[in-house]
């Protein structure tokens, strides 16, 4: 018999804790292990709760979320957090990526892709919603300069391989890529799958947010 997805929730309004909670109890491997309605409780519960993923709100009483988010990075928690926000500040999203957060919805969409979220994260997978995946992309798309000071001091990747990965963040095809950088597409191609397996990145969206956490476009 599979184990159940432990889950706790986190968020200072009790009636959206009850909504959640509701609608995850309708998943047969899902269990909502705990709540808190305070964020200063938020990891020593989770801790009590062995929580899997944990669905964290931004805005909590005395300790907010990104506060929260460095507590489960600092003491390196192996539990899967989704921030569940009413923001959708780039600024914000941006923060949370890069304190670990593995996925980001926002309220107004919660509904229709939380059950989503936690089955992607909780199988090592990254999940943001419709709505922020666009402003993150967006982000690229008004400010596609390459910061080249960050491509100087990027240690892992070579300037070609930060242009390209800039190239495939703005959607564009293999085809595309070559023309724009004159050389083959059979090149372009070995250097986005020596990329993904330097950064073991699975997906566009892990390019971006790779992008985004190391400042390579200027924004």
């Amino acid at each position: 018999m599979t184990s159940k997805i432990k889950i706790h929730l986190a968020d200072d309004h009790q009636v959206l804790i009850d909504g959640l909670s509701n609608l995850l109890k309708t998943v047969p491997n899902f269990e909502v292990a705990g709540s808190s309605l305070d964020g200063t409780t938020v990891y020593n519960d989770v801790i009590l709760d062995q929580a899997d993923v944990l669905i964290l709100d931004i805005s909590m009483p005395k300790k907010d979320g990104i506060e929260t988010l460095k507590e489960f990075k600092d003491k390196k928690s192996t539990c899967k957090v989704i921030i569940l926000s009413s923001y959708d500040d780039l600024k914000i999203i941006k923060e949370v990526m890069k304190l670990g957060a593995k996925g980001y919805l926002t309220k107004n969409c919660a509904g229709e892709n939380i059950i989503e979220a936690v089955e992607a994260v909780h199988e090592g997978q990254e999940y943001f919603s419709d709505a922020v995946r666009k402003k993150i992309f967006n982000t690229f798309k008004d400010n596609p300069k390459l910061n080249q000071n960050a491509a100087i001091e990027n240690p892992i990747l070579s300037p070609r391989e930060i242009e390209i990965i800039i190239l495939i963040a703005l959607e564009y095809s293999g085809k595309e890529i070559s023309e724009k950088l004159f050389i083959s597409s059979h090149t372009v191609e070995t250097h986005r799958k020596n990329i993904m397996k330097k950064l073991n990145i699975k997906s566009t969206i892990g390019l971006v947010k790779y992008a985004l956490k190391n400042n390579l476009i200027n924004s």
